[in-house]
């Protein structure tokens, strides 16, 4: 019976001019967005690539200078684009594409999209998530709102459970139908993303990223059904197909445009951040005070000084018989680290804490639970960004460290140089993004809510089918 009831409703659909129209225009926008995606994807990797290149010959044919130079001199570290970001780019145009690694200084990441957009940009971006996440589900309850009331309305429902329809495979039945009716909308759509996907990997990126493309069509799954269920509960308790709507279009408004907006500032608000200013003020008094307040940069000179004339026994630190200086400045450079690592650490689980509100919040709103899954399936959330930031950080602490080690072991003189046989022990900077197991891990509770809504929204559709009124 659910068959037969499914069928129906898929023909009554595809003959009705709402989901035509509804269909083609959604169909359209989700196509273009996943082009634009692709088209962005393409030409953003490839001026990474470009620029990867040109920052690493750079690096090696610049001239002979003093390897402390050469790490002022510094390198730029680009993050790649996933190749899913071409349907979720997530915080990538509010984060920054490259960072500069130089001495005594973790920069800010560069070069922000955001901050180039036009004003008609920052109302948001056309991107297959916008789509998705948004139309899609606006789609759902202009087909769905009328399921059971205008049934009701039309005396029709009254006839179906004459005919011996369990209320229970009705409601079902409308469920499977409405589905099969978005998956015709949603089939070709994948099927254009997949192809897209596979034009802008390469190396492999195109299977590799099989399974995280497998997981956000899962999650999206997920959240449609979660809007089939609301949907249908919604239009058989309401009184009239009017109310229906207005009460779905009520959800679909919160939901999508309210919740999240609201949840950011409550977020902010509970777990606030350090303006810029104040973080960088942060890390330079941590320098110049020490961590503590009370050991400052001239005092851990002169017991470093003290300490080396103990352990090489000589009372001049000309006669160490390591360079005073190189030892000096790497002696700085972990000082420093020390500093980065606890400022951005607790910056990072600020952040953190941030996110984890959004992802309880999606209690009250599906569209947290799904985004944050989406941006962390797509690689472009922040945890991946901080991700990227360490292992950008790490490379510029290898930097510093080859050269201030060579200083202290060659230097023999107040004017030391070295060329590109120094500059070719640094390896090419490489960064490989987490596994699958690493996202999951991190967004085992937004799946969990997206199953948990999505359960009780069919439950509560099948409860709200058991005691419709028939007139």
């Amino acid at each position: 019976m659910i068959g037969i009831v499914a069928r129906k409703e898929m023909t009554e659909m595809f003959r009705d001019g709402r989901f035509r129209w509804s269909a083609g225009i959604t169909m359209a926008l989700l196509v273009g967005a996943l082009a634009l995606g692709w088209q962005h994807y393409s030409e953003v990797n490839a001026q990474h690539e470009a620029a990867r290149a040109a920052t690493r010959q750079n690096w090696l044919h610049q001239p002979t200078k003093s390897p402390h130079s050469a790490a002022h001199y510094g390198v730029y570290a680009f993050k790649p684009k996933m190749p899913l970001s071409l349907v979720d780019q997530g915080v990538d145009p509010y984060v920054g594409v490259s960072a500069w690694l130089e001495a005594h200084k973790q920069n800010e990441f560069k070069f922000k999209p955001a901050q180039d957009a036009t004003a008609l940009q920052r109302l948001g971006e056309l991107t297959g998530a916008t789509v998705l996440q948004l139309l899609i589900p606006l789609v759902i309850i202009l087909l769905t709102f009328s399921a059971f009331a205008t049934e009701r309305e039309q005396g029709t429902l009254r006839q179906l459970l004459s005919l011996g329809v369990r209320r229970s495979d009705l409601a079902w039945g409308k469920a499977v139908g409405i589905a099969g009716a978005l998956g015709a909308l949603l089939i070709p759509a994948v099927a254009i993303g997949i192809i897209a996907l596979a034009l802008a990997s390469d190396n492999g990126s195109f299977a590799a990223s099989g399974p995280r493309m497998a997981m956000m069509a899962l999650s999206y799954l997920l959240y449609f059904g979660a809007f089939i269920g609301v949907s249908l509960a919604v239009s058989a308790w309401a009184s009239s197909s009017r109310l229906a709507l207005v009460s779905l279009l009520g959800f679909w408004i919160f939901n999508g445009l309210i919740a999240p907006k609201a949840v950011t500032d409550i977020s902010r608000a509970v777990y606030p951040t350090p303006s810029a200013l104040e973080f960088a003020k942060s890390i330079e008094q941590d320098i110049e005070r020490g961590m503590d307040g009370h050991n400052p940069a001239d005092k851990r000179v002169e017991d470093l000084k003290a300490r080396l004339l103990k352990q090489y026994n000589v009372d001049s630190i000309d006669k160490l018989p390591v360079n005073f200086a190189g030892v000096r400045l790497q002696e700085g450079e972990e000082f420093g680290n020390k500093v980065f690592d606890k400022r951005y650490q607790a910056l990072w689980e600020t952040f953190e804490k941030q996110e984890r509100i959004h992802r309880l919040a999606s209690v009250f709103a599906p569209v947290l639970a799904v985004r944050s899954v989406s941006m962390g399936l797509a690689g472009t959330d922040f945890p991946a960004h901080a991700n990227f930031s360490r292992a950008a950080e790490d490379y510029r602490r290898l930097i510093n460290r080859e050269m201030n080690l060579d200083i202290a072991k060659n230097a023999k003189a107040d004017v030391y140089t070295r060329g590109k046989d120094l500059w070719e022990k640094i390896p090419e900077f490489r960064y490989d993004a987490p596994d699958l197991s690493w996202v999951l891990s991190r967004q085992t509770l937004s799946f969990a809510m997206l199953a948990l809504w999505t359960l009780i929204a069919l439950a509560a559709a099948s409860l709200a089918a058991k005691r419709v009124r028939v007139n």
